[in-house]
């Protein structure tokens, strides 16, 4: 059993359809109830819930204090190799794209650490393009293993791996993996690639299984806002958080929302989503699942980091670099994507501070967890 025979069991016009059938009164009938559901959710992010977002707002507020108080994690991205084997139309790290390749050595690796322990990061996620014979298992381990005595708490985007390449990564210190399914839509899937190992989709739609399976603390999912209808997409993800917290109850889960961004090698969104109905998605998010962590990275402007803070988000990156060494060794080789938010460490946290909450470094101390 995996989440694709949950998945096989949707169909996708047919929920785009239902989404955009509900009314006001369908909206009202849902913020009435003390519990919402997953047809609920879908009710949330219909364009019927729109006149409802100050309502959604305050509750999504009351019930991420409730669960997490006055606190927002922060965390650091650290790319390691902008080299890659797949054809990916939005990303700039395609394998179509002729730009210099840089895979980090042990030096340069430990002078970003260096440069990001400074800063007061004790949370990092590792990043990689997808390319198997140079920032394979074994590049992916060895980085774990030369950064852990610096880190709390180290996650990693990086290609899908099989269960027992998972596991060998968990004993070498790894805490949490974020894997996006990019789109639930098949057919909007393949055009997006076409080429790759990434174009398996359903090798791409078991990962979290196989993460699972293999014991991993936490898992992130989501999906790429803009390849397609991003409500429908929610729903899928929403869908698959629900199937994982059912069959891996042991291991935790957070959401992530990305929004395309420019890059070279454009491509421009099939559906926009607008800051309203990001705002909208992630208090329905929260109203159906008060546990889960919900991310926002730098992609998002100032304005909307400033103003999303007490709305339902629990972890925030700052001063992020999407390429490898950005931070200290070569800042100026190929970003994946342009982010919006530039603003610094310490002003990411003074405005977070400002807002009334506490910044947290990391959510765990490694000598807490026993192996039994």
């Amino acid at each position: 059993m995996s989440f694709e025979n949950t998945f096989n069991n949707y169909d996708w016009d047919t929920l785009e359809k239902e989404i955009y059938t509900y009314t006001t009164e369908n909206v009202r009938q849902v913020l009435d109830k003390e519990k919402i559901n997953l047809e609920d959710f879908k009710v949330l992010i219909s364009p019927a819930a729109k006149p409802f977002l100050e309502e959604m707002a305050q509750r999504s507020h009351t019930i991420t204090k409730k669960r997490f108080g006055n606190t927002i994690q922060m965390y650091v991205p650290m790319y390691l190799s902008n080299e890659c084997q797949n054809i990916c139309t939005y990303c700039g790290f395609s394998m179509t794209n002729k730009i210099p390749r840089k895979t980090l050595k042990d030096n340069e690796l430990l002078q970003e650490v260096a440069f990001l322990k400074a800063k007061g990061y004790d949370h990092i996620l590792l990043v990689t393009g997808e390319a198997n014979k140079t920032v394979g298992v074994s590049y992916i381990k060895h980085a774990i293993e030369i950064i852990r005595e610096h880190f709390s708490n180290i996650s990693i985007e990086v290609q899908p791996l099989d269960q027992e390449e998972y596991e060998q990564l968990i004993d070498a210190g790894l805490y949490a993996v974020l894997v996006y399914q990019e789109t639930y839509h098949k057919a909007t899937y393949k055009i997006h690639h076409p080429k790759g190992k990434k174009s398996n989709f359903d090798y791409r739609l078991d990962t979290p299984d196989r993460l699972g399976k293999a014991g991993i603390h936490k898992i992130g999912i989501g999906a790429l806002f803009g390849l397609e209808d991003w409500r429908v997409d929610s729903f899928y993800t929403a869908l698959h958080l629900k199937y994982l917290q059912k069959t891996y109850w042991k291991t935790k889960y957070s959401i992530s929302f990305p929004r395309l961004r420019p890059h070279q090698g454009d491509v421009q969104p099939k559906v926009e989503m607008t800051d309203a109905d990001l705002v909208q998605l992630i208090c329905a998010y929260r109203l159906l699942d008060e546990d889960v962590e919900l991310s926002m990275s730098t992609r998002e402007s100032e304005h909307f980091r400033n103003n999303i803070i007490k709305l339902g988000i629990t972890s925030i990156s700052a001063e992020s670099k999407t390429n490898p060494g950005g931070y200290s060794v070569e800042p100026e080789s190929l970003e994946q994507f342009e982010i919006s938010d530039e603003r610094s460490t310490a002003e990411i946290k003074e405005m977070i501070q400002s807002q009334g909450y506490e910044v947290l470094w990391k959510d765990w101390e490694r000598n807490f967890t026993v192996k039994l």
